[in-house]
């Protein structure tokens, strides 16, 4: 992904032998979709004259005008390196418009935009690093994935132990020849989990190069005959795999996070930012962790987070402040996983960490609540009780908007319904030859 002009798409179009454009974009719950156009054709996608059906879009429901303009961003045109080499395959992620040429809000690219926009308004850019974990799994004879592995790799192990590092390299190559920078990547602790980060970057920028990771991890895996997943617990007895993110904010070219007058030291903003994490965590934890699976993750024992505390090393504590000192000093929120939509959830930890900063919210450490010997709060421990957190907050409503709330919380109420009517293999173990 580049700085580029629309003569400059119209021209690499050509001199590329691009034959086809998929225009892009989410849903509320971050599954791309995505319409196709001829190069022919593109002009008019680059005059945002391609038409949508907003009905059909999980989170466009109940428009009184269903037609929605898809308006291309140009600096996400990018070439897909896994289609032909002639007749190429490019795409560009889109806004979503009205016809009379408004914003449609519940977009979830909008509501980032919105929230880093308010943020530039009070001279900050938030600059994050996302730690995206996933599981390369085997696929059945008909190609339909499992739950299995044959290897029993763990954290930084290499080849022949790691049975992904082919695929895994693959992956980054294709994201590099896509335009992102990806700073490093590894096997994860669990055996078939695996690690892939971005280079440091703007808010919005890195929310694009989340999307376009999944969707890439996905089909180089299945180039290698694997299922990547992430789902954050496909199985019970190992690691799951999380979205740790960390933030930093600058102001007039430097970190506000960094003390002015203790070097390598965090500054009082920092600290509130954190106190904001901390203090709407359980609202927006339906966000962050948005499918009933999320919350097996979250349990003691597995390297997640299960306290509201904050600290240096940790493992139980949502935030940790990473190593790293003087400008390059971040705070690392360790809750969100990988099957959260990246715009939306974003989105709802900038604003949390802004209002704690705005607000002045004071964050409690765990080292302090151990000393006083207090017990520190904990995040919702199921869907249905992130969901009963997330409805009573009238600040997810003002960050979010209330029409998206309202459709998300009744995807969210219907998915748990669907979850709780259903009868587990645990249960029949556990009751079925006992009672």
């Amino acid at each position: 992904m580049g700085n580029y002009t629309r003569e400059e798409i119209l021209q690499m179009v050509e001199d590329e032998d691009v034959e086809f454009i998929r225009l892009q974009f989410t849903d509320m719950f971050g599954a791309i979709k995505n319409i196709a156009v001829t190069a022919r054709e593109l002009p008019r996608a680059l005059n945002n004259q391609c038409v949508i059906d907003g009905e059909q879009i999980a989170g466009t429901s109940g428009l009184k005008d269903a037609d929605l303009y898809l308006r291309p961003v140009l600096d996400t045109f990018a070439i897909l390196p896994w289609r032909p080499q002639q007749g190429k395959v490019a795409r560009m992620i889109c806004d979503l418009y009205f016809p009379d040429g408004t914003p449609y809000k519940n977009s979830p690219r909008y509501i980032l935009e919105n929230v880093a926009g308010k943020a530039q308004a009070e001279g900050y850019t938030c600059y994050i690093d996302p730690e995206c974990e996933f599981f390369l799994f085997h696929t059945e004879d008909n190609g339909n994935p499992t739950t299995v592995t044959h290897e029993q790799a763990g954290y930084l192990d290499i080849s022949p132990l790691d049975l992904g590092e082919n695929a895994r390299r693959d992956m980054v190559l294709t994201l590099e020849d896509m335009g992102m920078e990806v700073e490093s990547s590894h096997h994860e602790a669990a055996p078939a989990q695996h690690e892939i980060d971005f280079r440091y970057g703007e808010i919005r920028k890195i929310a694009d190069c989340i999307t376009t990771f999944k969707m890439a991890v996905r089909i180089v895996a299945k180039r290698h005959g694997l299922h990547a997943t992430f789902m954050p617990k496909p199985k019970a007895e190992v690691n799951g795999s999380g979205m740790h993110i960390q933030f930093s904010l600058i102001k007039d070219g430097k970190n506000v996070f960094e003390s002015q007058s203790n070097h390598g030291e965090l500054s009082q903003e920092a600290y509130y930012f954190i106190g904001g994490l901390l203090a709407h965590s359980k609202e927006m934890a339906l966000i962050t962790n948005p499918i009933v699976n999320s919350y097996k993750r979250l349990v003691p024992g597995y390297d997640a987070p299960t306290e509201l505390t904050w600290t240096e090393n940790n493992q139980n504590s949502l935030v940790r402040i990473p190593v790293t000192r003087g400008e390059g000093i971040r705070v690392e929120l360790r809750s969100p996983d990988t099957s959260a939509n990246p715009y939306v959830v974003l989105a709802i930890c900038l604003a949390a960490g802004l209002d704690g900063i705005k607000n002045k919210i004071t964050p409690t450490k765990s080292s302090n609540l151990a000393m006083q010997g207090q017990q520190a709060e904990h995040l919702p421990s199921t869907l249905k009780e992130a969901i009963d957190y997330f409805e009573e907050s009238t600040w997810v409503k003002d960050v979010l908007g209330e029409e998206f709330c309202k459709q998300y919380v009744a995807a969210k109420k219907n998915e748990w319904l669907r979850y709780i009517q259903q009868v587990t293999d645990w249960e029949i173990a556990e009751y079925l030859y006992r009672l």
